[in-house]
């Protein structure tokens, strides 16, 4: 891989990311275009984990001062609850957190709570998501449909009345399982966990703070797997590394502007937008599908 593709992919990946259009659909499409590795499955999916690392530094440079807040928070919290074995009555904002928790440290909990999911479901299929099947564009453009109607759907019965502080167990839950379906190409994690928000009663701009909190066990955890066994297996060079550490750093400004934009987006407006561009890119494929234009596998 070469710094242009790298760039390319960067790009790609920082736009996609955080946006609920499906990141994996559209960098399985710019790794064909750019026929990196000459579409070994292994190598695009190491490739796109670790460029999704950038994507990841912008989520911790974007909510520094939450990660901060939430981390302080909940080693205080729980400190206390050791040092004054104070007991656990559910309180705080509308009866959905202890009382002998912050705000912030129940963010928190609802953090790993809501990271089980995908952490258990990622590992059980780990050789499927590597493996070819994951860039099959008969599932990607599936995938980007069925979500454009869930998210549809969402938009339409969710009541949207809730806060980040008003956030409880349901919450990371609903969340948390709306994730796993990121897992299947075409989803977007940022799609999925937006969808689930909205379904459990949540506020767009709400719900799309939470997804990007919650992707940062789930990316650093797959990113960090995924370079590893790339360096153990030998899928990347040394050239590819310089490559890719500046595709990353491209993810990650891009990334960064990316988030700002959807947030402020989501504060006046629906994702309609989102979703029938993901309704008309879907069809389009499937069309090209048939028609015998595409070639369903890498």
């Amino acid at each position: 891989m070469d710094i242009l593709q790298a760039i390319i992919l960067g790009i790609v990946q920082g736009l996609t990311e955080f946006i609920p259009i499906s990141s994996t659909a559209h960098l399985v499409f710019a790794s064909r275009w750019t026929n990196i590795y000459n579409g070994n499955p292994e190598q695009v999916t190491a490739t796109i984990a670790v460029i999704q690392l950038g994507t990841l530094a912008a989520v911790f440079v974007y909510f520094a001062s939450d990660i901060l807040s939430i981390t302080a928070a909940f080693v205080r919290d729980h400190w206390n609850l050791l040092r004054n074995k104070r007991g656990v009555r559910f309180s705080g904002t509308h009866g959905v957190r202890p009382i002998w928790l912050s705000e912030e440290a129940w963010l928190g909990w609802l953090i790993i709570l809501g990271s089980i999911p995908i952490g258990t479901v990622g590992l059980y299929f780990k050789k499927i998501i590597e493996g070819p099947a994951t860039k099959n564009l008969w599932i990607i453009a599936t995938m980007m449909i069925v979500i454009a109607v869930l998210l549809a759907l969402a938009e339409v019965i969710g009541s949207q009345r809730k806060e980040l502080r008003e956030f409880g167990l349901f919450d990371a839950i609903a969340v948390g399982f709306a994730q796993v379906l990121a897992l299947i190409p075409g989803a977007s994690r940022s799609g999925s966990t937006i969808m689930g928000g909205l379904l459990a009663g949540q506020k767009r701009a709400a719900a799309a703070r939470f997804s990007f909190l919650l992707m940062i066990p789930a990316v650093t955890a797959s990113g960090l797997l995924e370079l590893k066994e790339a360096i153990q297996k030998n899928l990347l060079s040394s050239n590819d590394f310089v490559a890719l550490a500046i595709g990353t750093v491209v993810a990650g400004i891009v990334g960064y502007l990316s988030i700002w934009f959807l947030l402020a987006f989501l504060k006046k407006n629906s994702t309609a937008v989102f979703i029938v561009y993901r309704i008309i890119v879907g069809t389009v494929i499937l069309i090209l599908l048939w028609q015998g234009v595409l070639s369903p596998l890498i």
